[in-house]
């Protein structure tokens, strides 16, 4: 069922929501959090199309809200409020509502977006791009125990992460973190298989791309030990190759989607590790919703680390074409390289600093 409202108003649309549920036979609502997506129109469609294939997994009331800034200086002061209320076989298993902000009310799309968050739910606000450089300060994420970003649909990524490292506040994540959970997780799972030291990492992916830098960062911080950054030619995430003083630890993906991890003394093997859709992406994040720490904790240490023009093992510019380019050596030393992190997966640590 799909309802279009015109120059209408937050209670208008409470109203329609109230009606349909009635129309279609579902009066009770079961969803468990309200999805926030803050887009232009020309993302919306696959923002909401990914929102939808997500709530199969988490029943939500999705606000899709969408700035229209009038070229016209004429029609920049008429301040307008149009809605698309979706509904049973047209929202999924959740309910969608598609807000279009006109004028004076685009500055202000927090006083819409309040009266139509369910009671009592979390809220996730959702930036598919153009994200604010403060998703907290932002007026839609104050409202939201979960911000979600993402900086590989920035123009300069790693500059973004900078940004976000200096703005971070408990409750941010980006989907760019969120693609290397299944590295994290089999590098986490390789570790655990052997009795030795790790010595030094490579990490090999696209230039530029936000997911081999935050990988790198995570694997120095955790490690306590220096990490290269080679570029290739990609998809994404291509290798990582981890120096131990009982051999290589090589986790390998030239193709995108299956991947050959080799540990010395023991047999090749080939792991699933395909480039994974948006929906799954977002409905990973939505599964908690708590601070997550490690995130935190890895962004801040390779961000200060990068800033600090005098460090051991300063950054190297460049990449292209093969050149290394060194992510700057860990603070702590290998004796004092943090535990495994239960807070979110596995985290690999040295076995000398484990024991």
């Amino acid at each position: 069922m799909k309802t279009d409202l015109t120059d209408t108003t937050a209670s208008k649309i409470n109203k329609a929501l109230v009606l349909g549920r009635r129309a279609i036979g579902t009066p009770a609502i079961g969803m468990v959090l309200t999805l926030v997506i803050v887009t232009d129109e020309e993302n919306a469609y696959d923002a909401l199309k990914a929102a939808s294939d997500a709530a199969h997994e988490h029943p939500s009331r999705t606000l899709v809200v969408i700035k229209r800034v009038s070229r016209s200086p004429r029609d920049r002061t008429k301040s307008r409020l149009d809605a698309e209320v979706r509904l049973g076989a047209d929202a999924g298993t959740g309910e969608t509502i598609v807000l279009r902000l006109y004028g004076d009310v685009v500055d202000h799309a927090q006083s819409v977006v309040l009266p139509l968050l369910l009671p009592d739910a979390p809220v996730v606000v959702w930036w598919p791009v153009n994200a604010p450089l403060d998703p907290a300060g932002d007026p839609l994420g104050a409202l939201a125990q979960r911000r979600v970003t993402d900086t590989y649909a920035c123009e300069e990524p790693v500059r973004e992460l900078a940004a976000r490292a200096d703005a971070y506040t408990p409750g941010d994540t980006d989907l760019s973190w969120t693609r290397i959970t299944p590295w994290r997780s089999m590098l986490a799972a390789a570790l655990d298989q052997v009795d030795c030291e790790v010595q030094a990492v490579e990490v090999e992916g696209e230039e530029y791309n936000p997911s081999c830098e935050l990988l790198a960062m995570w694997l120095a911080d955790r490690l306590g030990v220096p990490v290269q950054r080679t570029a290739s030619s990609g998809p994404g995430l291509t290798a990582v190759r981890m120096e131990t003083d009982c051999g290589p630890v090589v986790l390998d993906r030239a193709d995108g989607s299956l991947a050959n991890l080799s540990i010395q003394g023991q047999p090749a093997r080939a792991v699933a590790l395909k480039r994974r859709e948006t929906a799954e992406l977002i409905a990973e994040e939505l599964r908690r919703l708590d601070p997550d720490d490690t995130y935190a904790s890895a962004l801040r240490y390779g961000v200060n680390r990068l800033n600090a023009p005098d460090a051991p093992n300063a950054p190297v510019k460049g990449g292209s074409g093969g050149e290394a380019v060194a992510v700057p050596a860990p603070v702590e030393t290998a004796a004092k390289a943090p535990a495994k992190d239960a807070a979110r997966e596995k985290t690999p640590v040295k076995k000398a600093a484990a024991k």
